[in-house]
């Protein structure tokens, strides 16, 4: 009696098992919301109830300021909760892991994606995006920008470069990388032309220091221990040098932090933040870089130079002053390799409403809003062409001096410059750490000492 339950226990058990596979299966594939038929209909899901979390933002203002209409279009309630970046992302982690369901959608940029998609806690969107039943005829795919929404695909495998797989979510707003000065503080220091290799950025960062008084220096850069110091200039330059995070060797995936072309590229970063970079470099964030930027204290900025910003700079005491430029290259000529910063909208996996969810999603990401949210508000950089080809968009562009052509020329190949791996926030904390090291001067030898090390525990934090 005892062998017979326990086959007819195994038998069960197989069963609920291959169940259970299914399941995932048909979750992974868009679960049941993504197979609705019949026409299109906006008010389809009338009655349901989703949450949204949201950044604290100029992207999340726009939104919120439409919530009401979507509501009327709709029947559908939305709570949003908004907090501040420096908070935002453990939120977002902690109540996905509990697979609890809330929130129904979340912002996320790639980075986050690559984490919370291999632990099982994303939605694929392409089953939606494809059912004419869920997709309005209008919503206009192809009108994105497609390098932002290559760089929200990934295939999932540790080592793959982004553009290949699930579409994981759509985005809302992107950034690249381009250089602001402030054209008084060239005419102070007698510079007549704008830096457009290494050494002449060095060379201007000489000339510049103290150029509006003391305490004022020559170029806002990040550098405070987390990782975003690594993902925005530093990045960029660090792909234009030839270097790469990582490469798959012997079916592994092992860190090049330490190679020729990275040290070559961290020697010129310490010079550049040692000769013209903020006493208090090791403690700046973004936001900072960009304050004392238009107040000012510093000459140069190579960070984020989205709608975002523009708007902040354009409220500050040099608002008249600043231009932007292409980033500095080793040689005038070479290919601009920008990495890519894109705000998007990610729907949890374990969500109930995901039907609900994604006319959500599909109306803040149409033409139409993203159009209000550009020209009407200030959202980050366009993601759909018709934007950026829109005239109250062009118009509004006309006031920052050089900045479309330099996206125009730095967007073009700009794409996400990590080589994609769940263990992303590790190992660049890590790297920012071992920068400030590098800078200070204080814990190894030399460049190629510190990164020797990083190398070490980049590969002990991949070896999985």
């Amino acid at each position: 009696m005892n062998l017979r339950k326990g086959r007819i226990l195994a038998v069960v058990c197989l069963v609920l098992l291959v169940l259970a596979d299914c399941k995932g299966k048909k979750a992974a594939a868009g679960g049941d919301a993504a197979d609705a038929t019949g026409a299109f209909d906006w008010k389809r899901y009338a009655g349901s109830e989703i949450t949204v979390y949201m950044v604290e933002h100029m992207t999340s203002q726009a939104m919120v300021s439409q919530i009401k209409d979507f509501t009327e279009a709709t029947g559908i309630k939305v709570n949003q909760q908004i907090t501040p970046e420096a908070n935002y992302f453990d939120q977002v982690s902690n109540a996905l892991s509990s697979r609890s369901g809330t929130p129904d959608l979340f912002m996320s940029g790639a980075y986050q994606i690559w984490d919370y998609s291999t632990a099982g806690n994303v939605e694929p969107l392409d089953a939606y995006l494809n059912n004419p039943s869920l997709t309005n005829s209008d919503y206009d795919y192809g009108d994105f920008v497609q390098s932002t929404v290559n760089s929200m695909k990934w295939d999932g495998v540790a080592g793959h470069a982004v553009g290949n797989g699930p579409l994981w979510a759509i985005p809302l707003g992107c950034e690249v990388y381009l250089l602001a000065y402030n054209k008084t503080a060239f005419q102070k220091a007698g510079i007549t032309k704008v830096p457009e290799t290494y050494a002449e950025l060095l060379d201007a960062c000489d000339k510049l220091k103290e150029w509006n008084g003391s305490g004022s220096y020559a170029i806002a850069l990040r550098g405070a221990r987390d990782w975003g110091t690594i993902h925005p200039g530093y990045m960029s330059v660090y792909k234009n040098f030839g270097a790469t995070d990582f490469a798959t060797e012997g079916g592994k995936l092992v860190s090049k932090v330490n190679s020729p072309a990275s040290v070559a590229m961290n020697e010129f970063w310490v010079d550049l933040v040692r000769r013209g970079g903020s006493p208090q470099w090791s403690s700046t964030v973004w936001y900072m870089a960009m304050a004392e930027f238009g107040a000012g204290k510093a000459a140069m900025y190579f960070d984020a130079s989205n709608g975002e910003i523009q708007v902040d700079f354009q409220s500050m005491k040099e608002k008249g002053n600043i231009a932007f430029t292409v980033m500095p290259v080793a040689k005038a000529g070479d290919k601009i390799n920008s990495n890519f910063w894109i705000w998007s909208m990610a729907m949890n996996s374990n969500s109930k409403n995901k039907g609900a969810a994604w006319l959500y999603l599909q109306y803040f990401s149409s033409k139409e809003f993203l159009r209000y949210a550009s020209v009407e508000m200030n959202n980050m950089d366009p993601v759909r062409t018709s934007v950026w080809n829109n005239p109250g968009f062009l118009k509004k562009l006309e006031a920052e001096e050089g900045y479309k052509e330099s996206w125009e020329k730095t967007a073009a190949t700009a794409t996400i410059q990590f080589t994609p791996q769940p263990a992303f926030f590790q190992t660049t904390y890590d790297w920012a750490e071992t920068l400030q090291d590098l800078v200070a001067g204080s814990r190894y030898p030399s460049v190629q000492a510190g990164l020797d090390a990083l190398k070490q525990r980049m590969d002990t934090a991949v070896a999985e």
